[in-house]
């Protein structure tokens, strides 16, 4: 595969929504990936959004889209993309809600993953002062998901 050839089919991927690509010509194999771009920092209620419009909303706040500050405290945080489960099954009581006591190491939800249910536990002892997550609601990596005090 020539130079230039190899230089489209990069712009192509620098320019689209893909991610990777990968080409067999012959007994060449080309595999272009996409290097992730730095996370966008989003206010604590703000919804998962896709990052099209995550970057927009980042890029131009107004007024109007201010979230409301999540208590002070210490942040617990999304280890990995995934879906928050509050409760280990369908209906259960939750393992912590508002005003419950945790332990370091107590397990606060489940982060479902490729099929891979992950307990999160506290990182720090104390008082459950918000849960900022929806139960069944997409998580990102980084993103707060309970504030202990």
């Amino acid at each position: 595969m020539d130079l230039r050839k190899l230089k489209t089919l990069i712009d192509l991927v620098a320019e689209s929504g893909i991610a990777e690509l990968e080409i067999t010509e012959g007994d060449g194999k080309v595999r272009i990936v996409k290097a992730p771009t730095a996370p966008t920092t989003l206010p604590h209620a703000v919804p998962a959004w896709p990052p099209a419009v995550a970057t927009a909303a980042a890029a131009a706040p107004t007024p109007a889209a201010a979230a409301p500050e999540a208590p002070a405290g210490h942040m617990v945080k999304s280890p990995m993309v995934g879906t928050f489960y509050r409760s280990a099954q369908p209906g259960a009581e939750p393992f912590v809600s508002v005003g419950s006591e945790v332990k370091e190491g107590d397990t606060l939800c489940i982060i479902e993953a490729m099929k891979l249910m992950n307990e999160i536990e506290a990182d720090k002892s104390g008082t459950v002062k918000a849960v900022l997550v929806d139960n069944g609601s997409p998580v990102e990596f980084g993103q707060p998901l309970f504030v202990i005090e």
